[in-house]
């Protein structure tokens, strides 16, 4: 399996420096073809720009193989090219807009399919804010203030982001919808990047856990198990 990185927010404007360099250290260096999925600008017609800063971003920390994928809807996410694409990745990585879109573009798609299969040949799969929240079990729906179902690749667990802003706000309700998952409220410019089976804080902020009726938090350089 590969690794996964998991951000609050705030993505592409200089503050996510250490994770993101993390990330393609371990995804095998500054060569390796990094494709970003800006699914979640799709709605408000965001997605060309947001999708142009991320390609920006990743080549101004070195890297030279960088593109952002146009997977907007659910025809595009099972094109051909965009597949293929995935699979042939080493670095995957979403940004934030629109969960629920997001979600629900990707799921059952041939394009996740390739995300997983990237995945199982050791990329990393990293996610910011909308992106975080979707690779986890379940996420919360602020505009129905429902739990969906997300993608599973983090089984019983639940992202907060923006923690230190207004995500701690989503705490106590989220955790009376889920009271058995694991909540990670992870602050802007701050991401759990995973080492095996412990997970370690990279960035300005601190990630908080919810979990078995306890709050722990964990700042930056430190590391923590979700078993």
């Amino acid at each position: 399996m590969g690794y996964l990185l998991l951000e609050g927010g705030a993505e592409f404007g200089g503050a996510m420096r250490e994770p993101d360099l993390a990330a393609i250290e371990l995804a095998g260096g500054a060569d390796v073809p990094i494709r970003i999925i800006p699914t979640a600008a799709a709605p408000d017609n965001n997605y060309q720009r947001a999708g142009n800063n991320g390609v920006r971003w990743f080549r101004s920390l070195g890297a030279s193989d960088v593109a952002s994928l146009p997977l907007i809807d659910e025809v595009s996410a099972n094109n051909g090219e965009i597949v293929s694409a995935l699979r042939a990745a080493k670095l995957i990585y979403m940004l934030g807009g629109f969960t629920h879109y997001l979600g629900q573009t990707l799921i059952k798609s041939k394009a996740w399919d390739a995300v997983l299969a990237a995945y199982e040949r050791r990329a990393v799969v990293a996610g910011s804010s909308a992106g975080a929240m979707v690779m986890c079990e379940y996420y919360f729906n602020p505009g129905t203030g429902r739990v969906e179902r997300g993608l599973n690749m983090l089984p019983n667990a639940c992202v907060l982001p923006h923690h230190n802003t207004f995500g701690k706000n989503w705490a106590r309700n989220v955790q009376s919808l889920l009271p058995d998952a694991t909540l990670l409220g992870i602050d802007e410019r701050t991401g759990m990047l995973s080492t095996g089976k412990r997970w370690q804080v990279l960035g300005a902020g601190s990630v908080t856990l919810y979990r078995f009726g306890e709050k722990e938090t964990y700042q930056t350089g430190q590391v923590f198990s979700l078993e």
